[in-house]
């Protein structure tokens, strides 16, 4: 299969998971929380603006597309984060499950890295119903080390600006960027860089350059 054509199927399994869609509206709940607070200061009624705007999208997405369980998705993570913060009475923890799934999925990332098990790998593999076929393929290994370390940085820089933001309590920087750094923005780049790296011709250094980067950050 050529490189375009994996790229092809890559860019299909993020469809299948909600695509750009599914990351503007998570991005949306942040920003829709965090007006709301900075004009009502009322974490509750800034909640219930979050999850109303997030179940317009969701109604919408179900009319237009049939994709319920994408719609869903988008309402149960909103929904859980409204009620954390509805709970506590803290607008910071509107966020806390951005900040959680930062921390996160960057762990999981890097681990399947270090294990050699990337994660951009098993997730275009599965895609294309070849299972582990790829890891018969050094040269596309590299290529989802590469890809898989994008995403590590990205954790790694947003864990650096968010947890400190989360702990001190302020909420405003916090909200924005919780919105940058986890949400579309981010997101965007990172799938550029891997569009960008899956396209290019096989360069060994690649994860060679990006892999020590990323494990640096973390220690």
């Amino acid at each position: 299969m050529s490189l375009n054509a994996l790229t092809q199927t890559s860019l299909s399994w993020f469809a299948a998971v909600g695509g750009w869609r599914t990351v503007a509206e998570g991005a949306a709940s942040r920003v829709l929380f965090l007006i709301a607070y900075l004009v009502t200061d009322q974490v509750p009624a800034s909640a219930l603006v979050a999850v109303g705007g997030v179940a317009v999208f969701a109604v919408a997405r179900v009319f237009t597309d049939r994709k319920y369980w994408q719609a869903a998705a988008g309402l149960v993570v909103v929904g859980a984060s409204a009620l954390l913060a509805g709970s506590t009475g803290r607008a910071v923890d509107f966020y806390l499950p951005t900040v959680l799934m930062q921390v996160g999925g960057g762990a999981v990332f890097l681990a399947s890295m270090l294990v050699r098990w990337p994660v951009i790998g098993l997730a275009v593999g599965a895609a294309r119903a070849e299972r582990f076929g790829w890891r018969r393929d050094p040269a596309r290994r590299r290529r989802y080390q590469a890809c898989t370390a994008v995403f590590v940085t990205k954790y790694a820089i947003a864990t650096m600006v968010l947890v400190p933001l989360y702990l001190a309590g302020k909420a405003t920087p916090l909200g924005i960027a919780a919105t940058l750094l986890g949400g579309a923005p981010a997101m965007g780049v990172c799938v550029y860089l891997c569009w960008r790296i899956l396209r290019a011709q096989p360069d060994p250094a690649t994860a060679a350059a990006l892999a020590p980067a990323v494990i640096g950050q973390n220690n």
